[in-house]
């Protein structure tokens, strides 16, 4: 059996659908449903629902064959996984904002507070830029650092901008761009190549068909 961790939410929703696109279907799955493990209707596959920032997890450590997650995750967790495909959707970036004067001012200035839920992706960002600035990790709104002050800017994921632009602040400079992938386990890809490689091979032809029109 294959094994195939999927980060709860429109991950999942998506994830399936794309498996769907190449035989593996999921019948018994339902988003209002509390179960957390589904099964293909031939039982040939495993469906395990877990937190996003989980999925690395599961499968660097094997308990998953596959996992389907945000580039942003691999980003920050920096699990030791095979990242094989780009899936393409859940398409979005990781950025940085603030309110618009922060757009002036250089952000190379020292003592830059940093509020955000991803802080190795922001460390590892100013870094390279050699610049000094103080991570303050958040699990709520990051949203809400420039407007308390608790931070000068924030760095977190960007869709349409519609949450920045209700609360006045504007993206600065975007980091990178973020899209889903799917990540294998190393020891996984050696003991079942042939039935995980047949699996990339269906969903690259299927992202080819479906992005290609």
């Amino acid at each position: 059996m294959i094994s195939i961790a999927l980060a709860k939410g429109r991950l999942a929703k998506d994830g399936l659908e794309l498996f769907k696109s190449i035989g593996i279907d999921c019948p018994d799955y339902s988003t209002k449903s509390r179960k957390l493990i589904f099964f293909s209707s031939d039982e040939r596959y495993k469906f395990i629902m877990v937190k996003p920032s989980d999925v690395p997890i599961y499968v660097e450590r094997g308990a998953a064959d596959i996992g389907i997650v945000g580039k942003d995750t691999l980003l920050e967790e920096g699990k030791d996984v095979y990242e094989l495909l780009d899936l393409k959707f859940a398409s979005c970036k990781m950025s940085v904002a603030g309110f618009p004067d922060e757009k002036k001012r250089s952000i190379t200035n020292n003592n830059i507070r940093v509020a955000t839920k991803y802080p190795n992706i922001a460390r590892s960002f100013f870094s390279q830029r050699k610049e000094m600035v103080e991570i303050i990790k958040l699990n709520g709104s990051v949203e809400l650092g420039p407007i308390i002050g608790l931070s000068d800017i924030i760095v977190d994921i960007v869709e349409s901008g519609k949450t920045l632009k209700e609360n006045g602040l504007v993206v600065i400079e975007d980091i990178c761009p973020i899209t889903a992938r799917l990540i294998v386990n190393r020891v996984s890809l050696k003991i079942k190549r042939g039935r995980i490689e047949d699996i990339i091979k269906s969903l690259e032809k299927s992202l080819e068909e479906k992005y290609d029109d």
